[in-house]
């Protein structure tokens, strides 16, 4: 029985290529694209087409990554998956370092990554801020992949614990690596926003040779940097500040924007060759470094606590350096800005007084990032009979280190604190070994099945000691460790290592030329919380040459990882308007002084997906499929809970890092149920006009969760509306892509449904949610000859930010300058506003 046509499969790729811009020459466009077709994730049996699979997968050339102007992947990717969510996350803690991206509404480390078919490692940065639905998670990081080393991305929309194991819940990406053994290119890439600022310039090459006979080796490199960028106003605060006479007051007093990144460099290494009749030595690696560098909230000079005042500013915040001379400091009064004159002019004086305001008299903002350095390497043998009986043995080493800074700011109790810190670093480690093999009973019936032995790392070095201290001021009620970021204490630094085993059998059965059918079964076991099996049962129904059904159910898992069970962290954010010390701390510790902290377990759900795809009047293809993710003890951050005196003792006993900076405190828990449904449609067709031929292409996705069941006693409200309402319910691109031999143009327009805006709530007690937004993008590309071609393109053409917070919080002021952000900060399509960028593309 004849499939989807060889038209039918190609239009359905270039529904996803043309949403970023892809497919340069549709002249070739069939070919090459029904080799993007042909998907290997979510089947352990023959590859197959992605209309031939149980269940949905996008397939994206290379194109829609190379045919943008951005150089962070997790943005690549937004543009041209609409399930898929990332937003700026300026002022976000290590958020900023590593952002968190959500697909189909769940955390980032519920979608596995793969490369090339491989479990990629996770990142160490954990997501203390994460607008509720990420907070907590440890997923991994996108951004070290340069997107000239892809040859295509495969997102399965699936559950496919089964098949791979933890982590893939809301679904699979696997990206594909160039595999060329010659020829290559170098592009340059430079954009920046219509304010001037943000500036992006990336270099980048990619080289294929070949190895052995008929092997290969493929090399891609990347290199650039950006600059920040700035949508804020000066705070109210901060301006009295100046007009009463303070000086150093920054101007803006806080940043809120993209952060700086520097020495951005990523190389990646794909190869393979022939060692033998029957068998090929394959792998790759990559090696990445970055500095990110963003802002914090601003520390006023009057009120800030345990720094400059410990009761709102009333009085000013005074240590005596020799408490035991009998000769107290003054009692510092505040009118306003103003100190009390007399009072004051005493405490200058004497130096045996201290306060900050004498070595910091303007507040101070500080500055936070890290330095990250992301290697992976695999080499694996495969060989055999592709035919009956082939198999593939390799092993995987991959590792990620956040080394943390924070500059501009003091440890309030130390007298001559340093101002810049060095809080101490994150590291993760992950290797595995993997034993899969194949077997083709018949023409009809495969089965694949194998076993894994894999182990995760999480190690805290510790910081500089001036960054978690408490020197000679704690006792009078000035803060210690390094305000903002405390730094890891040596003695609660350390590594913490788990291990599993996992087999599975994997089997296809091609019951008849219509009917496909698809079932899965692992079973893994933990050396900390014991064991779990997962099964995933699929078929695919052909009814005619142009229409089908497919379908899937599911169970799957995730593990906590080392990390969310033995981290500990103190971020400084604003709760109810002012700045607190959260703390973060191990459920072991939390149930020193809370009852409900438990040991963490294994996340679980249920997975069901149901869809269809035809072609209308033999020219327009279109995909619809539904799904249903089901989980149970759901993972994530609890509430914030306040702190008794009798509770902070407690913890600083325990050697809890910055517990004496502790107002309040949060642990991991298993304590809620979730269930998140949608609709995924994609839908493209071709027609020739304007004397050349133009892919029209939609891309539609609804999303919703819902909070099924949660322990009031550790989860509120107020979480319970940030997981539900953060990402937008619904999102959709349509766009033209319109080739004309040397010259491609592209216009699309997206819509981002309306979110929730935590921050904006929680500070002004709002409903706080903005409302939907169109962008608009247009592109030209010219091809020079058959080696060159520049390529320019506006995104955001509107200048779309969204509403302000002014206009959302609707309180009779302008809200914007009580803490400088004009607009919301998790503006699910950025907030920086029109991005223009060129390229420059040589091939050979």
């Amino acid at each position: 029985m004849k499939k989807f046509t060889a038209k039918h499969l190609a239009l359905a790729v270039a529904a996803q290529a043309a949403l970023a811009g892809g497919m340069v020459n549709v002249a070739n466009a069939e070919e090459n694209l029904m080799m993007e077709e042909v998907i290997t994730v979510g089947t352990r049996g023959k590859p197959r087409s992605a209309t031939d699979s149980p269940a949905p997968v996008d397939v994206i050339g290379v194109d829609a990554f190379a045919n943008q102007g951005g150089a962070d992947l997790s943005d690549l990717i937004r543009n041209v998956v609409p399930s898929y969510n990332v937003n700026d996350q300026p002022i976000s803690d290590a958020a900023t370092i590593v952002r968190p991206a959500n697909l189909r509404g769940l955390a980032p480390d519920h979608t596995l990554v793969l490369v090339n078919g491989k479990r990629r490692h996770r990142a160490s940065v954990i997501t203390w801020l994460g607008n509720g639905i990420s907070n907590g998670s440890q997923g991994p990081d996108l951004a070290a992949i340069p997107s000239i080393a892809i040859k295509s991305l495969e997102i399965l929309r699936d559950g496919a614990a089964a098949q791979y194991g933890s982590d893939a819940i809301a679904g699979v990406m696997n990206f594909v690596l160039k595999d060329d053994a010659e020829g290559g290119s170098v592009e340059v890439r430079y954009g920046e926003f219509s304010e001037g600022d943000g500036q992006k310039v990336y270099v980048a090459g990619n080289l294929g040779m070949p190895l052995g006979e008929n092997g290969f080796l493929n090399l891609s490199v990347e290199a650039g940097q950006q600059d920040p960028t700035s949508r804020s106003t000066q705070r109210d605060d901060a301006a009295g500040l100046i007009a009463d006479g303070y000086t150093g007051v920054p101007d803006p007093a806080m940043i809120w924007g993209l952060p700086i990144v520097e020495d951005d460099n990523k190389f990646f290494v794909n190869f393979a060759t022939e060692i033998g009749e029957g068998m090929e030595l394959y792998g790759h690696g990559n090696y990445n470094t970055k500095h990110v560098d963003g802002g914090f909230f601003y520390r006023n000079p009057v009120n800030r606590g345990a720094v400059y005042s410990n009761d709102g500013g009333a009085t000013m915040l005074v240590g005596d350096l020799t408490p035991n001379d009998g000769v107290d400091c003054p009692t510092v009064a505040f009118t306003g800005n103003i100190p009390d004159p007399v009072a004051w002019a005493a405490v200058q004086a004497d130096p045996n007084c201290f306060s900050w305001q004498e070595r910091i008299p303007g507040g101070f903002r500080p500055r936070f990032g890290g330095d990250v350095t992301d290697t992976s390497f695999l080499v694996g043998v495969r060989g055999g009979d592709e035919d009956s009986l082939s198999w593939d043995v390799s092993a995987y080493m991959g590792a990620n280190k956040a080394d943390f800074f924070i500059n501009n700011t003091v440890n309030a109790s130390l007298p001559d604190s340093p101002r810049d810190f060095n809080p101490g670093d994150y590291e993760q480690k992950d290797s595995s070994i993997n034993a899969d093999f194949a077997y083709v009973v018949n023409a009809d019936f495969s089965v694949g099945f194998g076993a894994e032995y894999r182990t995760e790392e999480f190690t805290i070095v510790p910081g500089q000691v001036e960054s978690y201290t408490a020197g000679p001021l704690a006792s009078q009620g000035f803060s210690t460790s390094s305000n903002g970021f405390p730094g890891f204490p040596a003695v609660t630094s350390g590594s913490w290592e788990r291990s599993n085993t996992a087999v599975y059998v994997d089997a296809e059965f091609q019951m008849s030329a219509d009917l496909l059918v698809q079932a899965a079964v692992r079973f893994e076991d933990y050396d900390d919380f014991g064991t779990t099996t997962n099964f995933k049962t699929g078929f695919n129904y052909q009814m005619s040459d142009s229409a089908g059904f497919r379908g899937t159910i599911s169970t799957g898992f995730k593990a906590p990882t080392p990390g969310q069970a033995n981290a500990s962290n103190t971020s400084t954010e604003l709760t109810g308007g002012v700045l607190v010390n959260n703390g973060t701390i191990p459920a072991a510790y939390a149930a020193l002084v809370d009852p409900n902290a438990k040991e963490l377990g294994p996340e679980e759900s249920t997975n069901f997906t149901i869809g269809t795809f035809f072609t209308i009047a033999d020219t327009v293809d279109v995909t619809v499929d539904y799904f249903n993710i089901e989980m149970t003890d759901r993972l994530n951050l609890s509430s914030e809970f306040s702190l008794t005196p009798e509770q902070k003792q407690t913890l600083i006993d325990a050697n809890v890092p910055g517990a004496g900076d502790m107002n309040q405190f949060r642990y991991f828990t298993n304590d809620f149920d979730t269930s998140t449904s949608g609709v995924d449609i994609v839908a493209s067709t071709t027609t020739e006009m304007a004397s050349g031929t133009t892919t029209w292409s939609l891309a539609y996705n609804y999303t919703k969760t819902e909070v099924d069941n949660y322990n009031p006693e550790t989860i509120n409200a107020f979480r319970i509306r940030q997981i539900e309402e953060t990402t937008p319910d619904t999102r959709w691109n349509i766009s033209a892509n319109h080739d004309m031999g040397d010259m491609r143009m592209l216009a699309r327009v997206s819509y981002y449904d309306d979110w929730f805006d935590s921050f904006e709530a929680d500070v002004f007690g709002t409903e706080a949610v903005f409302d939907g937004v169109f962008t608009f993008d247009v592109e030209g590309e010219y091809t020079i000859n058959e080696s060159a071609s520049v390529l320019f393109g506006v995104q955001n053409l509107s200048d779309e930010r969204g509403q302000t917070a002014e206009e959302v919080n609707n309180l009779g002021f302008n809200t914007a300058t009580v803490l400088g952000n004009d607009y919301s900060t998790y503006a699910p399509m950025g907030f920086s506003g029109r991005f223009m960028y060129g390229r420059f593309r040589y091939t050979f």
